[in-house]
């Protein structure tokens, strides 16, 4: 009798893990759940002015150290390959980059191309598009919202590495070191590259995201959008 109890103990506990960050039942209503769910997914409010509350997983993961999908800047699938020629807003064509969407500056657009995006439409924002009516990527002022106003430090969890936000309210947030894919490789080693929703409008054919490895974090950091990358989504409910 004991090990039958251990045995259904040992199943709800695995059971409840595997619902940290979705709840499968619910309905992708694109309205608000009960408690802290949206759309069946899970979010922590960290108690920031903005209202902005984030999500407890990266898109594709069912637990906060799972690393998730990944995907290029403004794309809502994963794929194997993660270059410049299966990049579905530019290419990058005898050493020149030719944009056709989110672009500020003529010298990277295709035949001059220029819309004067600078973040993402939802069509385009894998958070809404997955996750449903009220997610979305962060942009980069959210990212620097997160690190000015919580503690910040270098962790493992579990046996993941990654950083942990931990709030004045008492509330925590982490994120898994995922590294990001460059053509067909993963590249790891303790780096976390998250996207935001901004582009640099300097060099459009970059996007922001908040970067972290072993030694620092930082915000001011943008990658080449065709880069394979992970996506922390952000909410207001409130």
């Amino acid at each position: 009798m004991n090990r039958f109890l251990k045995a259904i103990i040992s199943l709800m506990l695995l059971s409840l893990f595997a619902m940290s960050c979705q709840k499968s039942d619910e309905p992708n209503s694109g309205g608000d759940d009960d408690g802290n769910v949206l759309n069946g997914y899970e979010y922590v409010d960290l108690g920031f002015p903005s209202g902005i509350l984030w999500a407890t997983c990266n898109i594709g993961a069912n637990s906060p150290e799972e690393f998730g999908d990944y995907f290029a800047w403004g794309e809502t699938t994963p794929k194997e390959i993660y270059d410049w020629k299966s990049y579905k807003y530019g290419r990058l064509f005898q050493d020149r980059y030719e944009l056709n969407k989110y672009c500020t500056d003529a010298g990277y657009g295709l035949n001059g191309f220029v819309d004067g995006l600078t973040h993402l439409e939802l069509a385009d924002d894998v958070a809404a598009t997955i996750w449903g009516t009220g997610w979305r990527i962060p942009t980069i002022d959210d990212w620097e919202e997160l690190y000015l106003n919580t503690a910040y430090t270098i962790t493992n969890r579990n046996g993941v590495e990654g950083c942990l936000f931990t709030a004045s309210n008492g509330n925590s947030l982490f994120l898994p070191a995922a590294g990001y894919w460059w053509d067909d490789a993963l590249n790891q080693g303790g780096i976390g590259i998250y996207w935001s929703s901004t582009i640099n409008t300097e060099f459009p054919y970059r996007a922001w995201g908040f970067h972290f490895n072993p030694d620092s974090g930082h915000l001011c950091g943008s990658s080449d959008r065709n880069r394979g990358q992970t996506v922390r989504p952000v909410c207001s409910v409130k």
